[in-house]
């Protein structure tokens, strides 16, 4: 939602220097600004829903050719050219993007006492998996998150 991709925009400009490979900081906001922007038609997959995500391409990729084809061809070409980079994660840009995306969720349920995970599919070890993009790409904001996650299990917001 649009609160969502504002907070990663912001958490991109704060956060920038944590990433592990420089990055184009403008290139990785407009990423994190259109990066949803298909859940307008292929509406949004819960993050831990493993059957949800069976045909998310397949439904995000045809929301993508309708949406992004709605404008003149050069902006069209524009926003599918960002928004195929971050779902591809081949980019530096794309990668601290990513992980700017899961992050954020974290810190969100954090301080709303595990507010999405409290759906039953949640694990501490599902969460920790979600993040692993920010072992590699963002060590401090790894560190970070697992402390998150450790003291959510130990505030009893997060089941192991």
């Amino acid at each position: 939602d649009a609160e969502h991709m504002w907070h990663l925009a912001v958490m991109a400009l704060l956060l920038s220097e944590y990433s592990k490979d420089d990055v184009d900081i403008l290139q990785v906001i407009k990423m994190v600004l259109i990066h949803d922007l298909v859940e307008i038609d292929a509406g949004d997959t819960f993050c831990y829903d493993e059957k949800g995500y069976l045909d998310k391409g397949e439904r995000e990729q045809k929301a993508a050719d309708r949406l992004f084809n709605i404008l003149p061809s050069d902006q069209a070409e524009e926003i599918m050219k960002l928004w195929r980079e971050f779902e591809d994660l081949k980019t530096p840009e794309s990668r601290f993007a990513s992980c700017l995306d899961r992050l954020q969720p974290l810190i969100l349920n954090y301080n709303t006492n595990g507010h999405t995970w409290k759906k039953p599919e949640v694990t501490s070890e599902k969460v920790l998996k979600r993040n692993e993009l920010l072992k590699e790409n963002t060590p401090k904001l790894w560190d970070y998150a697992k402390e998150i996650i450790e003291s959510s299990i130990k505030k009893g917001i997060l089941k192991r």
